[in-house]
């Protein structure tokens, strides 16, 4: 049995809606659909592939057909993109995919959407051991990521707000440093990105004291999903109480932040006090 990807999961949450709808429990579904109660479940729950004909039984023993539903089934069956690269859990990326709108606060690391590659080599030189294949492969992944703020037919809305003690931590060489301001303003200036630096002198206000991401998705049915890394893992919750509170937090910190405009001049600053002017 493999990882529930975010297709399955929400293919699966579509098919348990259709079958309370048509009012019935899982030990009613289950025998009619030649399944066991188990089974069924693991399917609405995105754990076992659901295929084309089990869906269309769905679709007739709940009375009720869903455009639509037949290509999803379709699409969830696909392997993950990044399977390619022989990573099979990748559950943030595996969102990110479906995701039109990230929502991110960094605090000590410059988001990995807008890294260079030198610098994403020198943040995960200090991480967990990797060969050099997986530090390639690593990178290689990070970079079709970043390939959506740049993709006119699956474009990606990134909105970050960064501290700017990510500015001052140097990672790999001066050069390298340099490199990343650089690219840090250019990328701002992409319409499909809008990057705000909260000030180290930020006065009183309170500023989260860890990273954290919200994503959005092109499907009104499909909530926000809040997105936390912690040293041993990370956490993934839709709880609409979670996800509120992370809305406001992130409301909280772009209010606190300089504005777009204003927060290429921090950037601009550091660069030329650090590593010279010609930025």
């Amino acid at each position: 049995m493999s990882e529930p990807t975010f297709l399955r999961r929400k293919l699966g949450t579509k098919l348990r809606r259709l079958r309370e709808q048509a009012g019935l429990t899982l030990a009613d579904a289950a025998p009619k659909l030649d399944k066991k109660r188990s089974a069924l479940h693991r399917v609405e729950t995105g754990e076992t592939k659901a295929d084309v004909h089990l869906v269309r039984s769905m679709m007739d023993l709940y009375d009720c057909y869903e455009p639509g539903l037949l290509d999803e089934t379709r699409q969830a069956l696909k392997p993950p993109w990044y399977w390619t690269y022989g990573i099979r859990k990748m559950g943030y990326v595996d969102a990110e995919t479906e995701a039109v709108l990230v929502r991110e606060f960094t605090m000590i690391d410059i988001p990995g959407l807008l890294q260079t590659e030198d610098y994403m080599r020198a943040q995960f030189a200090g991480g967990i051991s990797r060969t050099e294949l997986e530090m390639a492969r690593d990178i290689k992944v990070r970079c079709i990521r970043q390939d959506r703020l740049i993709n006119a037919d699956r474009p990606l809305e990134h909105v970050v707000v960064v501290h700017e003690i990510a500015l001052h931590r140097e990672l790999g060489s001066r050069d390298v440093m340099r490199e990343q301001l650089r690219h840090l303003v250019e990328m701002s200036r992409l319409p499909n990105v809008t990057l705000q630096v909260v000030p180290l002198r930020q006065g009183t206000h309170h500023v989260p004291n860890g990273p954290f991401v919200l994503l959005s998705f092109p499907d009104p049915d499909d909530p926000d999903l809040l997105h936390v890394e912690y040293p041993t893992g990370s956490l993934q919750s839709e709880e609409p109480i979670q996800v509120q509170a992370a809305r406001l937090l992130f409301d909280q910190v772009h209010t606190v932040a300089l504005s777009p405009g204003d927060s290429a001049v921090p950037i601009q600053r550091l660069a030329a006090e650090l590593y010279g002017p010609d930025m």
